[in-house]
Order: C-alpha cells, then structure tokens, then sequence
C-alpha cells in the first residue's frame, strides 16, 4: 500500500487527516510544486526550505489529475466514479462524509494511527522538523522550551501536539 497519495478536489478534509497521520498526500487543490520540492529534495540531499506553496486557483479536470497521479507515482483518492476508472490501483470512496471516509480507507487496508513525532504539514503537506528548545515561535504556538513543537519547511507553520491532536488520534481510534 503506497504512502504517496493524491486526493481529488472533493478530498480536502480528508487530506488533512491523512497528513496527520504520516502520508505524503497531495491534494490537487493544492501548489503542485510541492511534488516537485519533494522530488528534488530526495535526489540532491536537500533538507533546506523553500519558498511557501499556495492554493491553486482552478480545480484541474480529470485528464490533468489522472496524469498527475500516474507521473508522480501516487495512488489516486477520488469519489469520481469516472477518473477513478482511469487511474490503475485508484482508491474510489462513496462517502461525503470524512468519518465514512476514513473507516472506508481502514477497510481498503490504510493504517490511520497518527504519525509520532508529527511528519507531515496537515496544511501544505511539507515536511515537518523539530524546532529547537532555543528556537522562537509565533504568537499563536507555545513556547518551544516548554512544549515539542514542529515547523513545516515550506509554509512555516508551526504545530504541536495540543487539543486538535487530541481530538484527531480519538477520532482515528474509534474507527
């Protein structure tokens, strides 16, 4: 089971949780450059930021997103019975609702436990890295020293394990 995904422009709730819980998944609402910033991190060695991804304006149609997953290597997550049909190894989801979402992936054979420590930016996908005890943090996250914290290297937000972790991992183990 892959765990480089691309979920479909009715997926977006979605996407976050399966960020949260480890998987690389692309959204195709999403800055495409992400894939790109991934790919070419992986073959120069690169660990460093680059610049902060953004939303696409225009949801892409299904030829542009069934040659997206199959040139990126991703499984497609979708609800489009039609795009689903033409993508090999597409993961096809009945449900609107996120819950059903996530108990028809558990059913498909997805783990949905979350990634610990965090890996992956639930808002951009980027890859996350510790900040430092030393390190400041904005206004709206705790203090470093005091709480483990993390920050995407391509948006720069900052997460921790705080009320929305909780309510997230009671979620998934109700499933």
């Amino acid at each position: 089971m892959s765990d480089r995904l691309l979920l479909d422009a009715m997926l977006g709730k979605l996407a976050t949780y399966l960020r949260l819980c480890g998987y690389d998944a692309a959204y195709v609402l999403d800055d495409r450059d992400g894939d790109q910033r991934d790919e070419q991190r992986a073959s120069d060695g690169d660990d460093e930021r680059t610049e902060k991804g953004s939303r696409a304006t225009v949801d892409p149609g299904d030829d542009e997103i069934a040659d997206w997953a199959r040139a990126s290597g991703r499984t497609l997550l979708t609800r489009d019975v039609d795009l689903a049909a033409q993508v090999d190894g597409a993961v096809l989801l009945t449900s609107r609702d996120v819950g059903d979402q996530l108990r028809e992936l558990v059913a498909a054979g997805y783990e949905l436990s979350l990634a610990d420590p965090p890996a992956r930016c639930a808002a951009c996908n980027g890859r996350l890295h510790a900040v430092g005890s030393g390190e400041s943090t904005p206004p709206y996250a705790p203090d470093s020293a005091a709480t483990d914290c993390w920050r995407c290297r391509d948006c720069e937000q900052v997460f921790w394990k705080g009320s929305h972790w909780d309510d997230v991992r009671d979620r998934l183990d109700a499933l």
